[in-house]
């Protein structure tokens, strides 16, 4: 499988181990977004197949209520969505498949984008016209990643226009960075429910750690996604990838663990529930 190819990086160790790193990272999110993306459809869309709606308000309570039509329309709009992209944004990001099936690339590249402006703008219409249960700052918060996610994808499919492959590229990187990000706000509220034993986080989410994955979920991913983009750049040096790789590293080992007990306890249950 080969990762993310941006501006060469050269034939040195530094380079062949970012490459690596990206390449793993890329193998690790793509297995887990596929499975919490098969959860997603089995839950939610279970949820509306079985006519259960109030399965919605499991995992985020007040996503479903009675009447609010509108609301619930964008809101499934963007879980809809979301699934495709956790599901299609990997094959996006590998270069084999770039230059063996450039047709596929581009045709998925379309849905994606769509999927991702439809995702960006179903979560928006939902805070406009609903709110969110953490109030103020989880409304602010998700609104400026929906507004994020429209940019990027805007911004993707500018590029891809224009043939300007390298910023195309670049934008790519980012968008499939915030396109995880429901998906890493279920696990690290996990992973901050195991160690932390939910310290700061209270029923209506208006807890300081609530406060804090309001932005949390997303922040750091662009973060990671400008440093692979700028580690691969012609002027960045040895050292500057040598870091970047153990970046990734570190978030492949991350995303690894958590999509091992996230499979094991919560999804792998919930799409199973669907067939039983």
């Amino acid at each position: 499988m080969t990762a993310i190819d941006m501006t060469p990086p050269g034939r040195t160790i530094s380079g062949a181990l970012l490459r690596g790193a990206g390449a793993i990272l890329v193998a690790i999110t793509w297995i887990s977004a596929m499975i919490f993306g098969a959860y997603i459809l089995a839950h939610y869309g279970g949820a509306v197949q079985d006519g259960a709606m109030d399965r919605w308000n499991k995992v985020l309570p007040r996503l479903y209520e009675p009447g609010a039509v509108a609301a619930m329309l964008g809101i499934g709009l963007h879980f809809a969505a979301g699934a495709v992209l956790l599901l299609a944004g990997p094959v996006q990001l590998l270069s084999a498949i770039r230059d063996r099936a450039p047709a596929l690339h581009r045709w998925t590249g379309r849905i994606y984008v769509t999927c991702a402006l439809v995702a960006g703008l179903g979560g928006l219409s939902f805070i406009l016209l609903k709110g969110t249960i953490g109030g103020m700052a989880m409304n602010i918060g998700f609104g400026l990643y929906g507004s994020l996610m429209a940019i990027c994808a805007a911004q993707t499919l500018r590029y891809a226009l224009a043939r300007d492959l390298d910023t195309h590229r670049a934008w790519a990187v980012r968008l499939f960075a915030l396109a995880i990000g429901s998906w890493l706000y279920r696990m690290d509220y996990g992973f901050w429910s195991l160690l932390a034993n939910d310290a700061g986080h209270t029923k209506d989410f208006h807890g300081w750690f609530d406060v804090v994955m309001a932005f949390f979920f997303y922040v750091p991913n662009l973060l990671v996604a400008e440093l692979f983009i700028r580690s691969r750049g012609a002027q960045a040096n040895a050292w500057a990838k040598g870091f970047a790789a153990l970046v990734l590293l570190a978030a492949a080992g991350f995303v690894g663990l958590g999509t091992y007990y996230f499979t094991l306890y919560a999804w792998g249950p919930g799409i199973l529930a669907r067939f039983s």
